[in-house]
């Protein structure tokens, strides 16, 4: 089976930044939190903004364990409206004291190009730091987008880790479809 061999960057931020404030980029944005999340909902942002950068790891959860981590008291997802459109989400992990995981985040394929990614940023680390804290980390991977990581240097994170990992190619097993394309992949030969 292929590996794919990838490269994860870890960043941080131990304050809230000091950055000018962001307009909204369009009018009609709405944000609002998806309390008691359907697994089915979840599975839909997950999908749909995280297919064309390959995530696949949470595609491999039974709905049982990912409603069980996505209603945890401690979980919090929030999904960006684009006159009334699902737009975007992110997700954050604040099961260790004061410190907070920005575990996922991104925008729909049709929203991207718009504005909206520095909007939706900002609006995740404001909610992170709207509790006590003393840390707020995020990972992204080389698969992303490829503003990702200028995207959280710009908004105050700071680089802090870097670990290289192979994986098997997820389009080769089924668990995202063999026609993705992603441009530091090569294409798979149909079946």
């Amino acid at each position: 089976m292929a590996l794919i061999e990838d490269t994860i960057t870890y960043l941080e931020m131990f304050a809230r930044p000091a950055v000018p404030r962001l307009p909204a980029p369009a009018a009609k944005l709405a944000l609002i939190r998806a309390e008691d999340c359907p697994v089915r909902f979840y599975r839909y942002l997950y999908e749909t903004v995280g297919t064309d950068w390959l995530w696949f790891e949470r595609r491999l959860w039974s709905d049982a364990a990912l409603a069980a981590e996505i209603t945890r008291p401690t979980t919090e997802i929030f999904v960006l409206y684009a006159a009334g459109v699902p737009a975007g989400y992110f997700e954050l992990n604040a099961a260790e004291a004061r410190e907070t995981e920005l575990n996922y985040f991104g925008l729909v394929p049709e929203f991207i190009g718009r504005g909206l990614g520095a909007f939706l940023l900002q609006a995740a680390i404001d909610r992170a730091w709207s509790r006590p804290l003393d840390r707020l980390w995020v990972h992204t991977s080389r698969f992303d987008h490829p503003r990702a990581l200028p995207n959280y240097q710009r908004a105050g994170f700071t680089v802090y880790a870097r670990r290289q990992l192979s994986f098997a190619d997820p389009r080769l097993s089924g668990i995202l479809p063999r026609s993705l394309r992603h441009p530091l992949l090569p294409p798979l030969d149909p079946e």
